[in-house]
C-alpha cells in the first residue's frame, strides 16, 4: 500500500483557450490535512473534481489511494467523499430523513440506517434538529448536515472544497472542529479554501495554487519563513500620516511597505529586524505617532501577496464555475 493519499503528475484541465489547471504535480501523505490555498479561479475546485473522478484531465496522471482516477474511478469512488461549496442535502426533507436515506442508498438497512442517521446527528450537534426541514436550518447547521453526509461510510479520503464559504465565525470554528475530529479518526482530507486563516489553523502542509500551477508548497511556517525571517505592522495615529510613514519606513527598512484595507496601516516584510528599531526611531523624530506597532512572523496573507502579486481573493471563478 502506497503512503501517498494523492499523487498527481502534469494533470492538467482546460477550457477552451484556458489551462484552468496547468501542470500540477502533488504528492499528499496519508494522514492529516492538506490545504490546498488559491484565489477564485485559481484551480482549485477543478483540481478537486479531477481527483474526486467527477471530470477527466486532458492531460497527465493522477492516483488516489493507490488507484488511478481514469482507470479505475469506481475504486477511487468507493474510497473518497466529497463535499463541495454548496449543501448537497434535500432541503423539502428532515435532516434525519436526509441521513437515512443516504444511509440506505451505502447498504444500511432500516434500523441500522435509523441508527447511523441518529449517531450522526448527535455528533454534529443536530440531533434537536433531526426532524426539522433543512430548509429551516442556519447555515451553519447546514455546512454541519452535508459534512455528516458525507461521512455516513467513514471514507479514507475526504475533499473538502471550500466548507466554510459564508458561514460565520461561529459556524466556521464549528467546522474547524469537526475536520480536526475526522482526521484523529484516520481520515486523510484535502481541503480547498481561499481563508489563509483557515489554512493556517487546520493545514498540516499547505500547496498554493495561482491560475492554474503550484507555486509553492510546506509547512505554514516554511512558507512564511520562504517570504522574509518577519513582518512588521504599523498603525498611525492620524491617517493623514500614513504617506510620510510608508516612505521613511521605506527608506529605512529598505523593503517594500504596502497598505492594508485599514487606512491608517503599513505593513512590511523584512530579512533585517535590526532595522526596525531604526525606522520607528525615525517615525519619532519626524513626529508621526503610532497607535500601535507590532513585530513577529508573516502572516499567510503577507505570504501570499509575496508569492503571486495580489490578494488571496482577488479574482472571479469564471472558469471553475464553468467547469
Amino acid at each position: 500500500m502506497t503512503d501517498l493519499a494523492i499523487e498527481t503528475r502534469g494533470l492538467t484541465k482546460i477550457y477552451g483557450d484556458t489551462r484552468a489547471v496547468d501542470g500540477v504535480d502533488l504528492a499528499i501523505e496519508r494522514g492529516g490535512v492538506y490545504g490546498f490555498l488559491g484565489p477564485n479561479g485559481a484551480g482549485k475546485t477543478t483540481t478537486i473534481r479531477m481527483l474526486a473522478t467527477l471530470i477527466a484531465p486532458d492531460e497527465g496522471t493522477a492516483t488516489v489511494l493507490g488507484r488511478d482516477v481514469a482507470k479505475q474511478a469506481d475504486e477511487v469512488r468507493s474510497l473518497v467523499s466529497l463535499t463541495g461549496q454548496f449543501a448537497s442535502v434535500d432541503e423539502d426533507l428532515t435532516g434525519g430523513e436526509n441521513l437515512r436515506l443516504i444511509a440506505k442508498l451505502f447498504g444500511y438497512r432500516g434500523p441500522a440506517a435509523t441508527r447511523r442517521s441518529t449517531e450522526l446527528l448527535e455528533a454534529f450537534g443536530l440531533a434537536d434538529a433531526r426532524d426539522r426541514q433543512v430548509k429551516k436550518y442556519s447555515g451553519g447547521m447546514r455546512r454541519r448536515l452535508d459534512i455528516a453526509a458525507s461521512i455516513v461510510v467513514t471514507p479514507e479520503l475526504l475533499f473538502l472544497d471550500e466548507p466554510t464559504t459564508g458561514l460565520d465565525p461561529r459556524s466556521r470554528n464549528e467546522v474547524w472542529d469537526i475536520i480536526r475530529a475526522m482526521v484523529a479518526h484516520g481520515t486523510t482530507v484535502m481541503l480547498t479554501t481561499q481563508y489563509l486563516d483557515e489554512a493556517d489553523q487546520l493545514a498540516d502542509r499547505i500547496g498554493v495554487i495561482d491560475q492554474g500551477r503550484v507555486i509553492a508548497e510546506g509547512t505554514s511556517s516554511e512558507l512564511k519563513a520562504s517570504v522574509g525571517e518577519g513582518s512588521l505592522h504599523v498603525r498611525v495615529m492620524n491617517r493623514a500620516d500614513r504617506a510620510d510613514a510608508k516612505a521613511i519606513l521605506t527608506r529605512e527598512l529598505g523593503v517594500e511597505v504596502i497598505e492594508p484595507n485599514d487606512p491608517q496601516a503599513l505593513a512590511a516584510t523584512i530579512n533585517d529586524s535590526a532595522r526596525v528599531t531604526r525606522a520607528l526611531a525615525a517615525l519619532g523624530e519626524a513626529d508621526i505617532d503610532l497607535a500601535q506597532f507590532s513585530l513577529g512572523q508573516p502572516s499567510l496573507d503577507e505570504v501570499f501577496l509575496a508569492l503571486t502579486g495580489h490578494a488571496a481573493s482577488a479574482e472571479d471563478e469564471t472558469q471553475e464555475e464553468a467547469a
